[in-house]
């Protein structure tokens, strides 16, 4: 059952959609790219409809005024700046970009920068020289990892009282991840709740991973979710099944995967507000000038066949707090 409409990330090749110049700058025609590390945001996947359907109600509509292009670097970011440059060159107007790689790419590069979601503290990473007065090239969405966390692991103690430790998995070499992974462990402290700091940096390492775990085993695992991580998610709930050890995630498209559960921003709320700060740069704001926000939805999904295929048992507390429940 599903309480809120359910947003996944689904893929497919990159793509590049046009149509005639139309009416609300005549002449004018404007250039959006995406950039995703995982898969590209097409004009069929559920994000890329919530892009555009969100710009197509700014006045920006594909087949009039505006010009789509999708690009990802399906897990590899050695391909993301030559990707970019490429995007420069063809005279692209804006970018949407996921995560803290691409973000950093796009500031060497120039581009007018939207970052949707994953993009950790930018202020912290250097993106950025404050939330209120980005001033750069780079503007977006941002959310709070220790607020998260919090609530993250009150979920988790919510299933298992007796929660002593805590296995984090994040990618070591996204600096993004690793303020935020510092972050979160900086909560679990300040609770009483161990930490096994477990960083990957490819996927050959989750094996490494899941044998550190087997000769320790926390109570629960939180995953820091990027390219890296979400690549190979899957092989997380495998050994999270196996093993009978409770997992969270950052978004809930991981949930309907086959997570166990999830918290964190709604996407579909993300990329709206993307969709109006790109609409703001077509009428000649400058990033610079567009302070970072936060986003005002955040959403709680369970799966339940997980949790029986892991003999789980859902207290009933816990089950009213979810937006979304994966039967």
């Amino acid at each position: 059952m599903e309480r809120r409409k359910f947003l996944a990330m689904l893929g497919g090749t990159a793509l590049v959609y046009s149509g005639a110049a139309g009416a609300q700058t005549p002449g004018r025609k404007y250039h959006l790219a995406t950039l995703n590390p995982v898969e590209p945001i097409t004009d069929v996947s559920p994000f890329g409809k919530v892009l555009l359907t969100a710009l197509a109600q700014h006045g920006y509509a594909v087949g009039q005024n505006l010009t789509y292009t999708a690009r990802s670097s399906l897990g590899d970011n050695s391909k993301i700046p030559g990707l970019l440059q490429e995007l420069k060159t063809s005279g692209v107007d804006a970018v949407v970009v996921i995560g803290f790689p691409a973000a950093l790419a796009a500031k060497s590069i120039g581009i007018p920068t939207i970052g949707a979601l994953g993009l950790g503290d930018p202020v912290e990473t250097h993106l950025i020289d404050s939330l209120a007065h980005p001033g750069g090239n780079i503007t977006g969405i941002s959310d709070v990892a220790t607020t998260l966390t919090t609530k993250r692991l009150s979920f988790l103690k919510a299933l298992l009282p007796d929660l002593r430790k805590v296995a984090m998995l994040w990618n070591q070499d996204d600096l993004g991840m690793t303020l935020r992974y510092q972050a979160s462990a900086s909560v679990a402290t300040s609770l009483g709740i161990s930490v096994q700091a477990i960083g990957v940096r490819e996927p050959n390492d989750f094996k490494e991973a899941f044998d550190v775990m087997n000769s320790d085993m926390p109570d629960a695992i939180l995953m820091v979710a990027d390219a890296l991580t979400n690549l190979n998610r899957k092989r997380v709930f495998e050994f999270a099944v196996a093993r009978k050890v409770p997992a969270i995630y950052e978004y809930d498209f991981i949930v309907r995967d086959g997570g166990l559960m999830s918290y964190g921003p709604d996407l579909k709320e993300s990329f709206k507000r993307a969709a109006a700060l790109v609409a703001r740069i077509f009428g000649g704001a400058k990033p610079a000038d567009l302070p970072f926000e936060q986003p005002t939805l955040y959403t709680f999904a369970l799966n339940l066949k997980t949790a029986g295929s892991m003999g789980l048992q859902i207290p009933p507390t816990l089950l009213a707090l979810a937006d979304q429940v994966i039967e």
